[in-house]
């Protein structure tokens, strides 16, 4: 059987959407440089990504998004296979470049063209478009000008999102600004494994400061552009922060240090609060990058958050890290279950992320806006692609978040990561997410049994306690 890490601790032992309420939104989740491809073709220009990928040993195996699924020019039949799953919401990104390929200026008509169809194709099979402005990639012309360090990144990001809103608006109804800000800064600024590649304390810090007035400056952008019934949100990636040794008082305070960084660090500002400089005082060097009349700016009234959590992280006091004093005690290292990318399978960790989410006392209501697992899996010989872990996973995970819900946390939709496997960054290829297996050699698409059971449940199909029949054969997955 499978371990019992799948299994929360608590929750509802069996339910079906309809516990959720008929309003609860329930969708798939994708971005535009893990998918589309297509990466020079009709006008679009480079990012950072299309130049991080060229560099020698950054992404395993020298693997690119130069192609990725080709969205570009599969996405007609890939809205079908939603349609055939019965998924009514779909997230998605804008590419900058193909909109702007150099990041301002001049507008690429045949870019603004593929997202008209896109939409236009979602919305006449009944699907919800759910556009998010940015997903890590900045066009190169503006990197070359300094990127997220350079403080006019906020207004080239808000003529960006104004753009998109004079095009888009008048059919896009639900709007996200970033994706997960900390990851995009930390992992491209502070440690250098995402584009733009940086491993630099004082890049990393202005690229946080300038992201977060971005974040609430596109959000003020859209808030002027749209109709007042468009609903703004954004998007943080988050993980359940616990002590390695609970009670140890260096390990608890390593914990809120690590708390501070990896899920404080964008929404408090957001929310008014500013940054949570108590629990990590680093953050007081981010006063160097400050202009007069930034705290006001920086936050913003979202009308949802969307809280993008996988796993859970336990960490220790580390003497030898500096400024942090924290490190993270990985999941191999503690004895745990573990998926592809090497993240513990902890569902219960999303339920605590939404009850801490909507502890703020002025959080507006929630989305799960990302959550899935990547296990190895591949077609049998009979055509299917049995992957019962992952479909174990997201039934616990969304029980989890019922079991939220059920508290009276307002979270109001649940997204899947990610729609079809696809190019994981750094990764390349061989973590697979989706609910739709990618061959990539050839692009074919298999919808896994994950999908099949995502889309029975929307159906109705309730999900019981314990192992749904046939579960038991995934043992090879681990």
């Amino acid at each position: 059987m499978l371990p019992p890490a799948f299994y929360p601790a608590s929750g509802p032992a069996a339910f079906s959407r309809a516990d959720f309420g008929p309003d609860f939104r329930w969708g798939v989740s994708a971005a535009a440089y893990q998918t589309e491809g297509a990466w020079n073709r009709d006008g679009k220009g480079p990012s950072i990504w299309d130049d991080f990928v060229r560099r020698r040993g950054r992404i395993k195996r020298g693997e690119t998004a130069d192609v990725a699924t080709d969205f570009y020019h599969r996405w007609p039949a890939d809205i079908q296979s939603l349609k055939q799953m019965g998924i009514a919401d779909f997230r998605f990104s804008v590419a900058w470049t193909r909109i702007l390929p150099t990041g301002k200026g001049s507008i690429n008509q045949k870019g603004i063209g593929f997202y008209d169809r896109l939409i236009d194709g979602l919305l006449e099979q009944g699907i919800t478009p759910w556009l998010t402005a940015y997903h890590w990639d900045l066009p190169s012309a503006l990197q070359q000008l300094g990127g997220w360090t350079n403080r006019s990144v906020v207004d080239w990001f808000t003529e960006y999102v104004e753009l998109l809103a004079a095009r888009f608006g008048d059919r896009v109804q639900h709007w996200m600004v970033l994706n997960e800000p900390m990851v995009f800064t930390g992992a491209g600024h502070l440690l250098g494994v995402h584009a733009p590649g940086r491993r630099n304390l004082g890049a990393f810090l202005a690229a946080t400061h300038h992201a977060a007035l971005a974040q609430a400056e596109g959000g003020r952008a859209l808030r002027a552009a749209l109709p007042a019934s468009a609903q703004i949100g954004t998007t943080f990636s988050c993980s359940y922060v616990t002590p390695a040794r609970p009670g140890l008082a260096r390990d608890e305070r390593a914990t809120r240090r690590a708390d501070a960084l990896l899920n404080r660090l964008f929404v408090e500002p957001a929310l008014g609060l500013g940054y949570p400089v108590a629990d990590l005082p680093v953050l007081s060097w981010l006063d160097r990058y400050h202009q007069p009349g930034d705290e006001a700016r920086l936050p913003f009234a979202f009308d949802f958050l969307g809280v993008q959590n996988y796993t859970r992280e336990v960490v220790r006091h580390a003497p030898y890290v500096p400024l942090l004093w924290a490190r993270l005690v990985g999941a191999a290292a503690r004895g745990v279950p573990f998926t592809d990318m090497g993240w513990e399978v902890y569902p219960e960790s999303l339920y605590h992320m939404l009850r801490q989410f909507a502890a703020y006392p002025n959080a507006p209501r929630l989305l799960v806006t990302e959550n899935g697992a990547a296990f190895p899996d591949h077609p049998n010989l009979m055509g299917r692609v049995p992957d019962a872990a992952r479909q174990a996973y997201l039934q616990a995970c969304i029980g989890q978040v019922l079991r939220a819900r059920q508290e009276g946390v307002p979270v109001e939709g649940y997204f899947a990561w990610s729609f079809t496997d696809n190019f994981e960054w750094a990764e390349g290829y061989g973590p697979r997410f989706g609910l739709v297996h990618v061959d990539y050699e050839t692009q074919r698409r298999t919808i896994k049994d994950s999908g099949r059971w995502y889309g029975r449940f929307l159906a109705g199909e309730q999900v019981g306690a314990g192992l749904q029949p046939g579960l038991h054969d995934s043992v090879t997955a681990w």
